[in-house]
């Protein structure tokens, strides 16, 4: 029963907050705004979207190609195609609950490669941590290049002593939460340190594995293949085209952070994106039509592939 009501939440909470995002960015907009959302849908070049999504496909083939390399060095020969189709449809799973694709991934695994449920999803799990590190990358790149910028804009929304009270707070969290790391012997931080100990273990396991530099060639292709299909879009609207190439890399981080924020970044993503390109002068209405073009290309791509992906699976597993 609690499971069925944790399920349940986990799905209804996440999309109740995208809708709620979505109704609250309709009510701001004047109606001239949601006509000119209007008008950019309309006359937006389409090739560039098309052109991206293209793209797109070269990250989920580098994401199929860098697991394969993770479930070799466990010993485990896969079929690529199997890895390719399990990886398209946990992104489709993951527009229902957020970060459920990963345990659906394992899961499929298990099912047509007859892989344990846990060696497969500690590979995952690896990955992400990986990913997660390469993303602290892109942030930091794009804070020290935009630092001025964004110093700007926290100055005019926050007092500068409610920064530094948030500042004094935020360190005074951090120092408790390392005492209590350090001295606590609670049951649930005994637990955490044996997990956190296990992704350590998982992390170190890749720089013992036979291709690890393919693996990390991969890892960066990945985002390397996110951020340019970012920013190829940009192209599609007039008023975008002309956004330097460090305002595409913010752009596309929030976008980033938003998408795990509701199911699929349903209604944050948009939101995100028109937040962070208004700091650059871009008009409202046109980071708002931005966003929603360059989320929905992207949701339809990823719901058809992750369609034809579990049609095709016990198609071609057959014995």
């Amino acid at each position: 029963m609690k499971a069925s009501i944790r399920k349940f939440l986990s799905l209804t909470i996440p999309l109740l907050i995208g809708l709620g995002i979505i109704y609250y960015q309709y009510t701001t907009l004047s109606p001239d705004e949601l006509e000119k959302i209007k008008i950019s849908f309309i006359k937006a070049n389409y090739f560039y979207i098309y052109l991206s999504l293209f793209i797109a496909l070269f990250g989920f083939w580098s994401r199929a190609y860098r697991w394969k390399f993770a479930l070799n060095h466990l010993g485990y020969q896969t079929k690529f195609h199997n890895d390719l189709l399990t990886v398209c449809v946990s992104y489709f799973v993951n527009l229902t609950i957020p970060r459920s694709g990963e345990i659906t991934r394992a899961a499929l695994l298990k099912k047509y490669e007859n892989i344990p449920f846990d060696k497969g999803f500690g590979t995952i799990v690896a990955e992400r941590i990986v990913d997660l590190m390469i993303f602290f990358l892109f942030v930091i790149v794009a804070f020290l290049l935009q630092f001025e910028k964004l110093y700007q804009f926290l100055i005019e929304k926050l007092p500068v002593e409610k920064i530094l009270y948030l500042l004094a707070s935020g360190i005074i969290i951090f120092i408790l939460f390392i005492l209590v790391w350090i001295y606590a012997e609670w049951k649930i931080i005994q637990k955490l340190k044996n997990k956190l100990s296990g992704l350590i273990e998982g992390m170190t396991s890749i720089l013992k594995m036979k291709d690890k530099w393919n693996y990390i060639f991969h890892s960066f292709f990945i985002w390397f293949s996110y951020l340019i299909m970012f920013y190829v879009a940009i192209f599609a609207l007039p008023e975008t085209s002309n956004i330097s190439f460090d305002v595409v890399i913010m752009g596309f981080i929030f976008g980033s952070l938003a998408v795990g924020f509701t199911n699929g970044g349903l209604g944050a993503y948009p939101l995100a994106i028109a937040m962070i390109y208004s700091l650059y002068g871009i008009p409202n209405e046109v980071g708002v039509a931005f966003g929603w073009i360059a989320w929905v290309s992207q949701t339809i791509l990823t719901i058809f592939l992750g369609l034809l992906s579990y049609l095709l699976l016990p198609i071609l597993n057959k014995k």
